[in-house]
């Protein structure tokens, strides 16, 4: 083992240089002198002659720096290690925090300090990022043992896994309002403010809508009947009001072209076909689909809208809609707002499936992809505008209420 370093006291060392001062001239020099003395003291000699050259600088009797120079030198020179030190900190940081915001969230600051600590070490990195080495040590302690976080992050983290769930189980397009009604709908209490914060902390969002292409060809020269609907898309009951539109899906072997028809009631889709072309069979294919499903005679109870499409307008269309005891109604072309309610489920088409799992390989894969959003659609998408439920429960809740006031009766 080497020799333990001793420590001096300032007095001793005081004492030694004032002793080797007043005496040097009684001994032939000042070596001799220190020789001498050093014993008496417990010291080396070498220790007392570097105590009596710094004491000498000091008082102006030798040149060199004196000790407060030498002093000032050792912290300015620390202060310049720290700052190169927390300047390289702050550049990998600048580049790990780029979209933190002002102050990046604590989990991520956590994580570079485990991957910088072995470099710098837990409190010099502290020191430079907005968090306190307490904190840091506190996150680590419940990472270690989950029993120890607070309650709003255990309700957080089981919070976070039914709001995961609810997204991936509606095909990931719901957004905050609608991932927070379905909880609501599910007994599943949560703050509005809180769902949206754990989706922006999972990365999760909803889908948003672009612009709608056109599909509509116009014939000025086929008869249509008149508006009856003038924008007012609401029924009291279903099959009082139907909706039909076109829309197309660009494939990697052509264009499939998609059409729909929607009970306004509880904007159920009862109709709906995919063809690789606009032929009329394709409008009138959805339109059988919705009779086989709504019954074959409406015996005049029923009101179909439409564009001003030819798809619509064709002779095959129209005495379909008269031998089913259907009115016809048509609004005019190049304005959306005449049959905004099918512009709208078809912009949902495509936010919430097309362009979500687009590019399509082909048609084929557009009419199994479509069936599936159908059935959810139809089933398990909650709608604002009928009070946040789905299609089907809405038509089942107006049945019900039927039968009751029946058996009232």
């Amino acid at each position: 083992m080497g020799r333990q370093q001793v420590r001096y006291s300032p007095e001793v060392r005081e004492r030694g240089v004032r002793l080797v001062l007043e005496h040097q001239h009684e001994h032939g020099s000042q070596w001799a002198a220190i020789q001498s003395i050093a014993p008496k003291l417990g010291c080396t000699p070498e220790t007392l002659r570097k105590w009596v050259r710094r004491a000498e600088r000091d008082q102006g009797r030798r040149p060199g720096p004196t000790s407060d120079h030498q002093q000032r030198m050792k912290e300015l020179e620390r202060e310049n290690r720290e700052l190169r030190r927390a300047n390289e900190i702050l550049r990998k940081a600048s580049a790990y925090f780029a979209p933190g915001g002002a102050r990046p969230p604590t989990e991520v600051m956590v994580r570079f300090i485990d991957d910088h600590c072995h470099e710098y070490g837990v409190e010099p990195i502290c020191r430079v990022l907005p968090i306190a080495p307490s904190t840091y040590h506190l996150h680590k302690t419940r990472e270690a043992d989950p029993a120890l976080l607070p309650a709003r992050a255990l309700r957080d983290s089981e919070l976070s896994v039914e709001i995961r769930r609810v997204w991936e189980e509606n095909f990931r397009v719901y957004g905050v309002r609608k991932v927070w009604r379905q909880l609501q709908r599910e007994g599943i209490t949560a703050a509005r403010c809180t769902v949206e914060r754990l989706m922006k902390q999972m990365g999760i969002q909803g889908v948003v809508r672009g612009k709608k292409a056109f599909t509509t060809v116009v014939d000025d020269e086929l008869e249509r009947a008149r508006d009856k609907v003038r924008r007012d898309f609401t029924a009291t009951r279903p099959n009082q009001l139907w909706v039909s539109d076109l829309t197309y899906v660009a494939t990697w072997v052509g264009f499939a072209y998609v059409a729909f028809v929607i009970d306004v009631y509880a904007r159920m889709i009862v109709g709906w076909r995919v063809s690789r072309s606009l032929r009329s069979d394709l409008a009138l294919d959805a339109l059988e689909q919705a009779l086989h499903a709504r019954g074959l005679d409406q015996k005049g109870q029923l009101i179909h809208h439409s564009d001003r499409g030819v798809q619509y307008l064709s002779l095959k269309y129209t005495d379909r809609l008269k031998e089913a005891g259907i009115e016809p109604s048509v609004g005019s072309v190049g304005d959306s707002y005449d049959n905004a309610l099918a512009e709208t489920i078809n912009g949902l088409y495509k936010a919430e499936l097309i362009w979500r799992r687009g590019p399509w390989r082909s048609i084929d894969a557009v009419e199994i992809g479509t069936l599936e959003w159908v059935d959810w659609f139809n089933n398990r998408r909650i709608m604002e505008s009928i009070g946040n439920v789905p299609p089907i429960e809405r038509e089942a809740a107006y049945y019900s209420q039927i039968e009751g006031q029946a058996m009232a009766a």
